[in-house]
């Protein structure tokens, strides 16, 4: 599949190692230009490239890996998305010298206001609730296979972000609404850092 991943930070760059190597089609953009991205190319390999924001919009799936003080402003340079699947990864907390606090964004979910900014943009939740170092490691697990979780309120949006976890070698599980399910995941929520494994 070919995906687009805004954000190449350690988020961003993990789910892209795992994707290339998994046989996915990535395109990377960040706001400081492809050339900046050239040793994380290096690492890459041929699967992924370096792209504007526009050629990450093109894509069939976008996955939002910004932080959550910038998603704004990124989800404005994407332009309209209008029918896209837009993965969303953020979760609303800050981090300062080496601490994390929770913003408070009031009874709504990240995900309500993430896909109130993309309107008739099909927004899934997902890859949020791991740390970078697990999402871009090997998903098997002692036998099993790391848990991704994942909510929205498409159908066919969900069947294909479940493909996507599936064949980039997670176990999935489905927590319904974006509201139900974000609530769940978003930091602060009750599944937030669940390091869970399945075994089959």
């Amino acid at each position: 599949m070919r995906i687009g991943i805004l954000g190449t930070g350690r988020l961003g760059s993990a789910l892209a190692l795992r994707m290339v190597r998994t046989g996915h089609q990535v395109v990377l953009a960040n706001r400081r230009g492809p050339e900046s991205l050239s040793r994380l190319m290096g690492q890459l390999g041929p699967g992924a490239r370096a792209g504007s924001v526009a050629e990450v919009a093109a894509q069939d799936v976008i996955v939002l890996a910004v932080r959550w003080e910038d998603a704004g402003e990124a989800i404005a340079s994407l332009g309209s998305l209008k029918g896209k699947i837009v993965i969303d990864t953020t979760n609303p907390y800050m981090e300062k010298d080496g601490h994390i606090s929770l913003i408070d964004i009031g009874d709504k979910t990240s995900s309500e206001v993430i896909a109130g900014m993309l309107p008739g943009v099909h927004v899934v939740k997902a890859f949020n609730t791991l740390l970078a170092d697990m999402l871009g490691s090997n998903p098997g697990k002692g036998g099993g296979r790391r848990v991704i979780f994942y909510s929205g309120d498409d159908p066919t949006a969900k069947a294909t972000v479940k493909s996507i976890i599936a064949t980039s070698g997670w176990a999935s599980v489905d927590l319904g609404s974006l509201v139900q399910g974000g609530r769940l995941q978003q930091a602060g929520g009750s599944l937030a850092g669940l390091n869970l494994v399945q075994f089959t």
